[in-house]
């Protein structure tokens, strides 16, 4: 839906046919849009696959094909679309895979599906070298909860994004703020589709101050003015840290991430390190990882001081976070 107003005012000037096509919502309307003919399709893969079937999407014209993060859509939840969809399409066309990280053995599946392809990397920041303090606390899962509180109680962290690993999970974050009088939107793949929009739509206008949230918000939620990402539970692929983090310092402005992080956790920090090449400052708890990690080059964290610095501007939006009770 994002791509789909993007492309709207990017086209202002023309006379485009733009069709979104997606899940969760009724297909009717979207199938009467497109009966008319389209000039660009933004779709999901799995209501792309299912109009397909029914010969109400017919790709047989198609003159570019673009594929969008496409390390996820490589991933096995969607490969299987992906590939009914390439099949369909004409030999003659161009096509563009775009994500913002691409694992080698993504790549290597991409390249696959494209001939004699030529890849192109946009010069941009490495995640270490963003205006993002990154920070992490030691805290052991029982105590999760209550460090997320604490944080919150600062007035500062206005506009926050709480990840969490699992839909569960993020349900449970949600009503334990809510109940704690924290203004709170959850978002994750059990919601409907105009449950989701109503979630972005609150969190986007302030009506809520915090959107708990699995990964499905890592990528694409473009809101302006989220002052801090809390990594909840750290992300399963390193990658995905670089996503999630990106949520924050865009359009120039600066941004706070903190990761929650436990003694079991240890291995998947490190990797976050590898990946990213980040040295997260330690903000609270005892930093078992330090102690065992002697090369700077792959440190996970560094001590500087307990209480991190604010952030300029703003009114100081890093201010507040405290080493952990």
């Amino acid at each position: 839906m994002q791509i789909e107003d993007s492309l709207r005012r990017l086209g202002s000037q023309q006379t485009l046919r733009i069709v979104a096509i997606l899940g969760g919502v009724s297909r009717f309307m979207q199938v009467q849009r497109m009966r008319g003919g389209a000039d660009i399709v933004v779709g999901t893969p799995g209501r792309v696959c299912d109009l397909m079937a029914t010969g109400e999407l017919k790709l047989n014209q198609v003159s570019h094909f673009v594929l969008d993060e496409a390390d996820r859509m490589l991933d096995l939840g969607f490969i299987r679309d992906i590939r009914r969809v390439v099949a369909a399409l004409p030999h003659e066309r161009q096509s563009a895979l775009f994500s913002a990280t691409m694992p080698s053995e993504v790549g290597a599946l991409a390249e696959t599906l494209l001939r004699k392809p030529l890849r192109v990397d946009v010069a941009r920041s490495a995640p270490a070298d963003l205006p993002i303090e990154q920070y992490v606390h030691f805290v052991e899962p029982a105590g999760k909860r209550a460090l997320l509180g604490h944080l919150l109680a600062e007035p500062a962290l206005s506009r926050v994004i709480v990840f969490t690993r699992t839909k569960r999970g993020a349900n449970q974050v949600a009503d334990v703020l809510e109940t704690g009088g924290v203004r709170v939107a959850a978002l994750h793949g059990n919601k409907s589709q105009p449950q989701r929009q109503k979630a972005l739509d609150q969190f986007r206008t302030g009506r809520a101050r915090v959107l708990v949230a699995t990964d499905i918000a890592a990528r694409g939620i473009d809101v302006m003015g989220i002052s801090h990402v809390i990594n909840f539970d750290l992300p399963a692929q390193p990658e995905d840290y670089v996503h999630r983090i990106g949520r924050t310092a865009r359009a120039g402005a600066s941004g706070v991430a903190i990761s929650f992080c436990h003694a079991e956790q240890q291995s998947t920090l490190h990797a976050i390190v590898r990946v990213t090449g980040t040295r997260l400052q330690i903000a609270g708890g005892p930093p078992p990882v330090v102690r065992q990690q002697r090369s700077p080059a792959k440190a996970v964290a560094e001590r500087g001081a307990h209480r991190p610095a604010r952030r300029r501007g703003r009114g100081g939006a890093g201010a507040g976070l405290r080493p952990a009770a």
